[in-house]
Protein backbone atom coordinates (compact mmCIF):
# COMPACT_ATOMS: atom_id res chain seq x y z
CA UNK A 1 0.00 0.00 0.00
CA UNK A 2 0.99 3.65 -0.33
CA UNK A 3 1.23 3.93 3.46
CA UNK A 4 3.68 1.01 3.64
CA UNK A 5 5.84 2.56 0.90
CA UNK A 6 5.81 5.96 2.63
CA UNK A 7 6.86 4.46 5.98
CA UNK A 8 9.58 2.45 4.26
CA UNK A 9 11.11 5.57 2.68
CA UNK A 10 10.79 7.41 6.00
CA UNK A 11 12.78 4.60 7.68
CA UNK A 12 15.58 4.35 5.09
CA UNK A 13 16.00 8.15 4.73
CA UNK A 14 19.13 8.33 6.95
CA UNK A 15 21.05 5.78 4.82
CA UNK A 16 19.46 6.42 1.42
CA UNK A 17 22.16 8.66 -0.11
CA UNK A 18 25.30 6.87 1.12
CA UNK A 19 23.85 3.48 0.24
CA UNK A 20 22.90 4.55 -3.31
CA UNK A 21 26.38 5.99 -3.79
CA UNK A 22 28.06 2.79 -2.64
CA UNK A 23 25.73 0.31 -4.37
CA UNK A 24 25.93 2.03 -7.76
CA UNK A 25 29.69 2.67 -7.44
CA UNK A 26 28.86 6.34 -7.87
CA UNK A 27 27.20 5.71 -11.24
CA UNK A 28 23.77 6.92 -10.05
CA UNK A 29 25.08 10.50 -10.27
CA UNK A 30 25.74 10.07 -13.99
CA UNK A 31 22.30 8.56 -14.59
CA UNK A 32 20.62 11.40 -12.70
CA UNK A 33 22.57 13.98 -14.71
CA UNK A 34 21.30 12.22 -17.85
CA UNK A 35 17.72 12.56 -16.56
CA UNK A 36 18.17 16.32 -16.15
CA UNK A 37 19.65 16.61 -19.65
CA UNK A 38 16.91 14.50 -21.28
CA UNK A 39 14.17 16.46 -19.51
CA UNK A 40 15.13 19.39 -21.74
CA UNK A 41 15.17 21.81 -18.78
CA UNK A 42 16.54 25.22 -19.80
CA UNK A 43 17.67 28.38 -18.00
CA UNK A 44 14.71 30.16 -16.46
CA UNK A 45 12.34 27.16 -16.67
CA UNK A 46 9.86 26.12 -14.00
CA UNK A 47 10.61 22.43 -13.33
CA UNK A 48 9.28 19.56 -11.25
CA UNK A 49 11.29 16.80 -9.61
CA UNK A 50 8.73 14.16 -8.71
CA UNK A 51 9.38 11.61 -5.93
CA UNK A 52 12.42 13.76 -5.16
CA UNK A 53 13.56 11.79 -2.11
CA UNK A 54 16.60 13.46 -0.55
CA UNK A 55 16.72 15.97 -3.39
CA UNK A 56 19.82 15.15 -5.44
CA UNK A 57 18.12 15.38 -8.85
CA UNK A 58 16.31 18.58 -7.79
CA UNK A 59 19.72 20.01 -6.92
CA UNK A 60 21.01 19.19 -10.42
CA UNK A 61 17.86 20.71 -11.94
CA UNK A 62 18.33 23.89 -9.90
CA UNK A 63 21.84 24.29 -11.34
CA UNK A 64 20.46 23.73 -14.83
CA UNK A 65 17.66 26.33 -14.64
CA UNK A 66 19.80 28.91 -12.83
CA UNK A 67 18.72 31.78 -10.59
CA UNK A 68 15.90 32.85 -12.95
CA UNK A 69 14.39 29.36 -12.93
CA UNK A 70 12.25 27.56 -10.35
CA UNK A 71 12.46 23.95 -9.18
CA UNK A 72 9.84 22.25 -7.02
CA UNK A 73 10.76 18.93 -5.40
CA UNK A 74 7.80 16.74 -4.41
CA UNK A 75 7.78 13.66 -2.20
CA UNK A 76 5.32 12.06 0.20
CA UNK A 77 8.03 11.01 2.67
CA UNK A 78 8.50 13.70 5.32
CA UNK A 79 11.78 12.12 6.47
CA UNK A 80 13.26 12.25 2.96
CA UNK A 81 12.17 15.90 2.59
CA UNK A 82 13.77 16.75 5.94
CA UNK A 83 17.12 15.63 4.48
CA UNK A 84 16.40 17.46 1.19
CA UNK A 85 15.79 20.70 3.09
CA UNK A 86 19.35 20.56 4.44
CA UNK A 87 20.66 21.17 0.90
CA UNK A 88 21.81 24.70 0.19
CA UNK A 89 19.91 24.98 -3.09
CA UNK A 90 17.00 27.23 -4.09
CA UNK A 91 14.40 24.45 -4.37
CA UNK A 92 10.83 24.54 -3.03
CA UNK A 93 10.21 21.27 -1.19
CA UNK A 94 6.58 20.12 -1.14
CA UNK A 95 5.14 17.13 0.72
CA UNK A 96 2.52 15.70 -1.62
CA UNK A 97 1.34 12.52 -3.34
CA UNK A 98 2.44 11.95 -6.95
CA UNK A 99 -1.04 10.58 -7.68
CA UNK A 100 -2.74 13.86 -6.70
CA UNK A 101 -0.39 16.78 -7.34
CA UNK A 102 -1.27 20.19 -5.84
CA UNK A 103 -0.43 22.12 -9.01
CA UNK A 104 -2.54 23.61 -11.79
CA UNK A 105 -2.72 22.15 -15.30
CA UNK A 106 0.06 23.02 -17.79
CA UNK A 107 2.36 24.41 -15.09
CA UNK A 108 5.85 22.92 -15.63
CA UNK A 109 8.24 23.25 -18.57
CA UNK A 110 10.20 20.10 -17.68
CA UNK A 111 10.12 17.29 -15.13
CA UNK A 112 12.28 14.50 -13.75
CA UNK A 113 11.58 11.44 -11.62
CA UNK A 114 14.26 9.16 -10.17
CA UNK A 115 13.30 5.74 -8.82
CA UNK A 116 9.74 6.83 -8.12
CA UNK A 117 7.61 5.32 -10.89
CA UNK A 118 8.22 1.74 -9.70
CA UNK A 119 6.98 2.67 -6.22
CA UNK A 120 3.66 4.24 -7.28
CA UNK A 121 0.69 2.11 -6.28
CA UNK A 122 -1.04 3.23 -9.50
CA UNK A 123 1.47 3.88 -12.31
CA UNK A 124 -1.11 5.01 -14.95
CA UNK A 125 -2.57 7.52 -12.47
CA UNK A 126 0.92 8.84 -11.77
CA UNK A 127 1.60 9.26 -15.48
CA UNK A 128 -1.75 11.00 -16.01
CA UNK A 129 -0.98 13.47 -13.19
CA UNK A 130 2.48 14.14 -14.64
CA UNK A 131 0.90 14.74 -18.07
CA UNK A 132 -1.66 17.10 -16.55
CA UNK A 133 0.86 19.41 -14.86
CA UNK A 134 3.26 19.61 -17.83
CA UNK A 135 2.92 22.31 -20.46
CA UNK A 136 2.24 21.38 -24.07
CA UNK A 137 5.49 20.21 -25.67
CA UNK A 138 7.23 19.74 -22.30
CA UNK A 139 9.33 16.66 -21.59
CA UNK A 140 9.84 14.47 -18.54
CA UNK A 141 12.71 12.03 -17.98
CA UNK A 142 11.92 9.10 -15.68
CA UNK A 143 14.87 7.07 -14.37
CA UNK A 144 14.37 3.67 -12.74
CA UNK A 145 15.49 0.09 -12.73
CA UNK A 146 14.89 -1.66 -16.05
CA UNK A 147 12.95 -4.92 -16.17
CA UNK A 148 14.95 -6.33 -19.03
CA UNK A 149 13.67 -9.06 -21.38
CA UNK A 150 17.29 -10.27 -21.50
CA UNK A 151 17.68 -13.32 -19.23
CA UNK A 152 21.36 -12.55 -18.56
CA UNK A 153 20.60 -8.97 -17.44
CA UNK A 154 17.73 -10.20 -15.25
CA UNK A 155 19.94 -12.87 -13.68
CA UNK A 156 22.63 -10.27 -12.97
CA UNK A 157 20.09 -7.92 -11.35
CA UNK A 158 18.78 -10.74 -9.18
CA UNK A 159 22.31 -11.73 -8.12
CA UNK A 160 23.28 -8.10 -7.48
CA UNK A 161 20.23 -7.33 -5.34
CA UNK A 162 20.37 -10.59 -3.35
CA UNK A 163 24.17 -10.83 -2.96
CA UNK A 164 25.23 -7.21 -2.59
CA UNK A 165 22.33 -4.81 -1.93
CA UNK A 166 20.39 -6.73 0.72
CA UNK A 167 23.45 -7.88 2.76
CA UNK A 168 24.84 -4.32 2.82
CA UNK A 169 21.43 -3.00 3.86
CA UNK A 170 21.29 -5.77 6.49
CA UNK A 171 24.56 -4.55 8.02
CA UNK A 172 22.91 -1.15 8.41
CA UNK A 173 19.81 -2.71 9.94
CA UNK A 174 17.58 -2.27 6.89
CA UNK A 175 17.46 -5.76 5.34
CA UNK A 176 13.67 -6.04 5.23
CA UNK A 177 13.34 -2.56 3.74
CA UNK A 178 15.73 -3.27 0.86
CA UNK A 179 14.50 -6.83 0.29
CA UNK A 180 11.43 -5.24 -1.35
CA UNK A 181 13.53 -4.14 -4.36
CA UNK A 182 13.42 -7.45 -6.25
CA UNK A 183 9.64 -8.01 -5.94
CA UNK A 184 9.02 -4.37 -6.90
CA UNK A 185 11.20 -4.86 -10.00
CA UNK A 186 9.37 -8.08 -10.94
CA UNK A 187 6.05 -6.19 -10.90
CA UNK A 188 7.42 -3.20 -12.82
CA UNK A 189 6.34 -2.77 -16.48
CA UNK A 190 9.02 -3.42 -19.10
CA UNK A 191 10.31 -0.49 -21.15
CA UNK A 192 7.95 -1.33 -24.02
CA UNK A 193 5.00 -1.54 -21.60
CA UNK A 194 5.95 1.83 -20.09
CA UNK A 195 5.93 3.41 -23.57
CA UNK A 196 2.44 1.98 -24.23
CA UNK A 197 1.20 3.19 -20.83
CA UNK A 198 2.60 6.69 -21.38
CA UNK A 199 0.84 7.01 -24.73
CA UNK A 200 -2.42 5.72 -23.23
CA UNK A 201 -2.06 8.43 -20.56
CA UNK A 202 -1.94 11.17 -23.20
CA UNK A 203 1.75 11.69 -24.01
CA UNK A 204 2.32 12.36 -27.71
CA UNK A 205 5.74 10.72 -27.68
CA UNK A 206 7.45 8.21 -25.40
CA UNK A 207 10.81 6.45 -25.75
CA UNK A 208 12.45 4.05 -23.29
CA UNK A 209 16.23 3.88 -23.25
CA UNK A 210 17.99 0.98 -21.51
CA UNK A 211 21.14 2.32 -19.81
CA UNK A 212 23.90 0.86 -17.63
CA UNK A 213 24.01 -2.37 -19.63
CA UNK A 214 20.22 -2.69 -19.51
CA UNK A 215 20.07 -2.77 -15.70
CA UNK A 216 18.58 0.74 -15.58
CA UNK A 217 16.13 2.50 -17.88
CA UNK A 218 15.09 6.04 -18.80
CA UNK A 219 11.55 6.72 -20.02
CA UNK A 220 11.45 10.07 -21.86
CA UNK A 221 7.92 11.36 -22.48
CA UNK A 222 6.64 14.44 -24.30
CA UNK A 223 3.26 16.11 -23.82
Amino acid sequence: TAEQIRSLFDRIAPVYDPLNQWLSLGQHRIWKQMAVKWSGAQRGDTCLDLCCGSGDIAQLLARQVGPTGCVIGVDFSAAQLAIARQRSVPVQWVEADALALPFPDNYFQAATMGYGLRNLVNIPQGLRELHRVLRLGARAAILDFNRSPDAIVSAFQQWYLNTIVVPVAQQMGFQADYAYLLPSLERFPTGAEQVTLAKQCGFTAAVHYPIAGGTMGMLVVTK
